[in-house]
């Protein structure tokens, strides 16, 4: 089954009104980070491709991310549960709810609206 395209306006308007749903209060549904960690987390994503928050890997490191964590990250297949991840998207702190819905969600339209 095709994953949603990100890239087509109702499918970014869908995630994003999902978004909305959220509440400071919403109870996790995959892990055990917060609602506003777990915005967070999304976010990393979109700062890695956006802005210059971290740092890219060096040539070993950057090799075998794409021998051997890239096919498990862009593939159709579920993601299980209690994998590791990278430190980077690793958010131990609690964050501001209202900024890291916000961010997320300009993201979202940012990436839509840009296109592939």
């Amino acid at each position: 089954m095709a994953l949603p395209d990100i890239f087509s306006k109702p499918v970014a308007d869908q995630v994003i009104d999902r978004i909305h749903q959220l509440t400071p209060g919403t109870p996790a549904g995959w892990g055990k980070m917060s609602v506003d960690q777990m915005l967070a987390h999304c976010n990393v994503t979109y700062e890695m491709v956006y802005d210059t928050v971290h740092p890219a890997p060096g040539g070993l490191m950057k090799l075998i991310l794409k021998l051997m964590v890239k096919n498990k990250v862009v593939s159709e297949a579920p993601y299980a549960k209690n994998n590791p991840t990278a430190p980077q998207f690793m958010i131990k702190d609690r964050k501001d709810f209202a900024a890291e819905k916000e961010r997320l969600i300009a993201y979202i339209g940012k990436t839509q609206q840009l296109g592939k």
